[in-house]
């Protein structure tokens, strides 16, 4: 049976408690704070629940919560006040000190035996709850050593480095072959298809990890099968049009293979995730010859990349309050980021269009006085 202490300094409570709960408990007893305390100290690991009077000589049970705060006992024995109190402040000072429940006087037994029983149940859930965390966190911890330490190993890898390379080579093509479409768009029409080009490697425990939870083999060719975002690029437009008119441009390239294309903007993600996704097999020129080299190219306004960059803290972050709230928010505002994009359009569409009428009106003028 499990050990529970009954604290009163009035004799008739300590035993109409002991009677009560002897059948289904252990039930030691203490007359006082200061009794209870050098008992917790002896057998708080064996202590399931501590019933605790308020009004006791020595020390009160306000003294023995503290006391009990500061030697972390709190955190494993749930305290049932048992008082003659009914004062919402006083109930409400106990909660606030980490008290599970109150237990008011004249007692009850089927309510004391209750009451006892639930809040010894609760803190056995939150205890193994907290135990299962805490070996999970470890499992984690042992997990990402390893993956830290075959990440090193790829590191000093000369086939592997020579890969990263190659997919470096492979970026700044496309960055080459996306920044002269910019050049030209701005020769002819005066405006730029997109504002920012932001590219990444992925790092070797990345690698690692996402070939291990995917279950395909840690080595060089299986990183070259397998994964298709080794070398990624995020292209910022003002506008969607300009994500569509510069994805088909870049894709009409001969030497460009489209591989796989994700329209995030048209089927957004249940969350509200938007973003146009390329994989490309993009030709690198090496001394040994031409080879092909798979990248991600990923298309966005400026307000969906502000959005997925917002998103990405949430999903990354263990510690984020009332996360159900802020994710339904989020999916929100990523209707009306699509609505402000399409809005935006429609204003510069606008603007275009009267500037060529205007010019088209001149124009015209110009010809008839000559």
């Amino acid at each position: 049976m499990k050990r529970i202490l009954v604290v009163d300094d009035a004799e008739l409570n300590r035993e109409l408690l002991h009677e009560m709960l002897k059948d289904d408990y252990i039930v030691e007893t203490a007359s006082d704070g200061e009794e209870a305390l050098k008992k917790l100290e002896a057998n708080h690991k064996e202590t399931a629940a501590l019933l605790l009077d308020l009004r006791m000589p020595k020390r009160d049970g306000f003294d023995v919560i503290e006391q009990m705060k500061l030697n972390g006992f709190m955190k494993r024995i749930p305290v049932l006040i048992i008082s003659g109190e009914h004062a919402v402040e006083v109930e409400n000072r106990c909660f606030e000190l980490g008290a599970s429940d109150f237990i008011h006087k004249p007692f009850e037994r089927s309510i004391v035996k209750n009451r006892v029983k639930n809040a010894i149940e609760l803190f056995d859930c939150k205890n193994q709850l907290e135990q299962t965390v805490e070996e999970q966190a470890k499992t984690l911890e042992k997990q990402y050593r390893i993956i830290q330490m075959q990440a090193e190993k790829l590191r000093e890898a000369h086939p592997f480095n020579k890969l990263m390379m190659e997919y470096s080579s492979a970026i700044v093509e496309v960055e080459t072959k996306l920044k002269v479409l910019n050049a030209e768009f701005s020769q002819e029409y005066n405006r730029n298809p997109f504002e920012s080009i932001k590219s990444r490697l992925k790092s070797p425990e990345s690698i690692y990890e996402k070939l291990e939870r995917k279950g395909f083999p840690v080595t060089v060719e299986s990183i070259r099968e397998n994964l298709t975002d080794v070398a990624g690029l995020r292209v910022i437009c003002s506008f969607p049009d300009d994500i569509y008119r510069l994805a088909e441009l870049f894709i009409q390239q001969d030497d460009i293979i489209l591989l796989r294309r994700k329209d995030y903007i048209k089927n957004p993600k249940s969350n509200g995730y938007r973003s146009l996704h390329l994989i490309l097999n993009v030709p690198i020129f090496l001394s040994s010859g031409k080879k092909y080299m798979k990248v991600e190219v990923q298309f966005r306004t400026i307000a969906m990349d502000f959005w997925a960059s917002l998103e990405h803290k949430l999903k990354y972050k263990k510690d984020v309050d009332n996360t159900d709230e802020i994710v339904e928010q989020l999916r929100i505002c990523a209707e009306s980021i699509e609505a402000l994009d399409y809005q935006m359009q429609e204003i510069r569409n606008k603007i275009d269009h009267s500037i060529n009428s205007a010019l088209h009106s001149d124009n015209s003028v110009r010809k008839v006085f000559y």
